[in-house]
């Protein structure tokens, strides 16, 4: 008697997207019969960013409009980039906005020493600014890196991911989240629904580029905008954003 064949990893990410999807259109169709239509939050408020993370207790409360515990403060209110340990590496650190990956790019350019490392502090943004800076980043042969303290939420990690090494401190932060599309009742559901499975796909291709396993996505297609999933260092570990520590 034969096994039964082991399903892809990736193809377990995409199964649970399409369910995902699914439940959105639904409720996006819904949202469209109900102007105003929103579902209860069921279950307790999740704890402020502050509360310590402990496994199975990771998700938080999360706004990247406002200041965020943990983090050197106070951020700057758009990207921007800081040539740092005497032109060898560059901090961007900020939040993430449409047209930061061409102007951040621009600066790279112009500098007089390419540099070989990026040190990220960002509560992330603009999802396709951070894809297509970190395409550039890795094309650069650049690592990226984080310091004791510093954080990388939303958008943030992909550009982590993009680093050809990467390295995080026990005492920095990641976290993953839904990517928040707007809240237009303008367009149709189905409209809406494909826009996002669009983007979904895109990033988890983005991710398999990178070396980064899609899985972590599972994490962030269960967690609203307005709350973070913050990784565990072995998590970080297990889905290939950096390695596990030697012995």
């Amino acid at each position: 008697m034969s096994a039964a064949p082991k399903r892809n990893p990736v193809a377990r990410v995409l199964v649970g997207v399409l369910g995902f999807q699914l439940l959105l259109g639904g409720l996006l169709f819904v949202g469209d019969l109900q102007n105003g239509f929103s579902l209860p939050r069921m279950g307790p408020k999740s704890p402020s960013l502050s509360e310590p993370v402990r496994p199975g207790d990771q998700t938080r409360r999360f706004s990247p409009n406002r200041a965020v515990p943990g983090s050197r403060e106070p951020l700057p209110e758009r990207l921007t980039l800081t040539v740092v340990s005497a032109g060898a590496a560059v901090l961007l650190e900020g939040e993430i906005e449409g047209g930061d990956a061409i102007r951040i790019l621009k600066q790279i350019e112009e500098l007089r020493e390419p540099p070989t490392r990026a040190i990220l502090n960002s509560p992330g943004g603009s999802v396709q600014d951070a894809l297509e800076l970190g395409r550039a980043l890795r094309l650069k042969g650049i690592d990226t890196e984080m310091r004791e303290g510093d954080i990388c939420y939303s958008a943030c990690p992909y550009l982590l991911a993009a680093g050809v090494n990467r390295t995080v401190p026990n005492e920095a932060f990641v976290g993953v989240h839904q990517h928040y599309f707007g809240e237009s009742t303008l367009l149709p559901a189905f409209v809406a629904v494909e826009d996002i499975q669009r983007g979904q796909g895109e990033v988890m291709r983005y991710l398999d580029q990178m070396g980064i396993d899609p899985l972590v996505m599972q994490h962030a297609l269960v967690t609203p905008p307005d709350e973070i999933y913050v990784l565990l260092p072995e998590e970080l570990v297990e889905y290939k954003f950096i390695e596990a520590p030697s012995e």
